[in-house]
């Protein structure tokens, strides 16, 4: 699912861009984030393992991309990055982190009120225990989509995956690994919280996307 890694290691954020192994889901039941093995992801920039795990580095994370996803930039009118979405077969994942207190518990205020807005929205709204907090499950028509939060230091990590209702819960896994195995680069800057840590492409991405745009300039 992923590309090949190396010995596992703690302490260290590679930065490659080539694609990465499979991991192993490993059981979903309910863990409270405390009572987690320390070699266990998402992982701070600081304690980051040398695994030999490729990731794109996007700035304020890095996330291992799945065999054979497309990415979809999403930019803002101003021309900074909105969002990068992994494109694969069984749905559309999007890895976002945001400045959160040391003392945690941002995930739990924002899935509540993430909540209230997909069902004003007319979507129904489940949650699940996952495997570090609960999980937030919608579903509307024929799409399902599944939220993932992770309190970390003074950071909060958010995974989503949307996709078809039948590839939900191949969907959900492949979420967690991605999530699993994602690095988190919060930075010594203070934010207020809630703020989104801010996307920054691989020059080689932007160089591409920059060479589009002025391309459909150009028509």
């Amino acid at each position: 699912m992923f590309g090949r890694r190396g010995k596992r290691g703690r302490h260290h954020a590679g930065r490659d861009n080539a694609p990465a192994k499979a991991v192993d889901a490993g059981e979903q039941g309910y863990q409270d984030q405390a009572e987690l093995e320390p070699a266990s992801g998402p992982y701070d920039a600081a304690d980051a393992p040398s695994d030999g795990l490729s990731r794109l580095d996007l700035g304020s994370v890095q996330v291992p991309v799945p065999d054979g996803a497309q990415l979809q930039v999403e930019m803002e009118p101003s021309g900074s990055v909105r969002a990068v979405h992994l494109v694969t077969p069984v749905g559309q994942l999007t890895i976002s982190a945001y400045a959160a207190p040391r003392s945690g518990g941002l995930w739990k205020e924002i899935s509540e009120e993430l909540g209230e807005k997909l069902r004003s929205d007319g979507a129904r709204v489940v949650r699940e225990a996952g495997e570090w907090s609960e999980e937030l499950v919608a579903s509307a028509n024929d799409v399902a989509l599944r939220f993932v939060g992770v309190d970390g230091e003074r950071w909060m990590l958010r995974g989503v995956v949307a996709g078809p209702r039948e590839h939900a819960h191949i969907a959900g896994e492949l979420l967690r690994n991605v999530v699993r195995e994602t690095i988190v680069v919060r930075g010594p800057n203070p934010m207020p919280v809630s703020t989104a840590l801010p996307v920054e492409l691989p020059p080689a991405i932007a160089q591409h996307i920059q060479q589009q745009q002025a391309q459909g300039g150009q028509g």
